[in-house]
């Protein structure tokens, strides 16, 4: 009864108008998390290399500014390759919550006054990351690949 169950869901979710969505939904992940890797890494190569503009003022060597610049290139190469990427994400969201409590909050209470949509989108996109994995376009799909 159960096998019957599941073909009749399986042959009904086929059908769906939705079906083709379902099955590149995973490589939509994997493209979302290539992309919001490489525009985290542009915040630290800037902060330590003025690439691919320079940043504002002068990071000063192990300064808050320093590490969460390491942050993002450490974090965002691994993310855009796929490689450890719940660890990354984890890491990187929590820069990106403790970056705005620190330096937008205190500008007010609406992200779009204080300056900080940014800083909650990556946050919220890189914990989803911490859930969702890196998706099959990863490395981490590639060496930890499920028998």
């Amino acid at each position: 009864m159960d096998r019957a169950a599941t073909t009749a869901s399986q042959s009904a979710s086929a059908s769906s108008p939705f079906a083709t969505l379902d099955r590149v939904a995973p490589y939509i992940l994997s493209i979302l998390r290539i992309i919001a890797g490489l525009l985290f890494l542009e915040h630290g190569l800037s902060k330590f290399f003025g690439f691919p503009g320079p940043f504002p003022m002068p990071v000063p060597p192990f300064s808050l500014l320093w590490f969460a610049g390491l942050i993002e290139i450490v974090g965002g190469i691994l993310l855009t390759l796929g490689l450890l990427s719940r660890l990354a994400a984890l890491v990187m969201s929590g820069e990106m919550a403790i970056g705005y409590f620190m330096f937008h909050a205190p500008g007010g209470f609406y992200p779009i006054l204080n300056h900080g949509e940014a800083a909650v989108l990556y946050c919220f996109v890189f914990l989803y990351f911490v859930f969702a994995g890196g998706g099959p376009l990863s490395l981490d799909a590639l060496v930890w690949k499920r028998s």
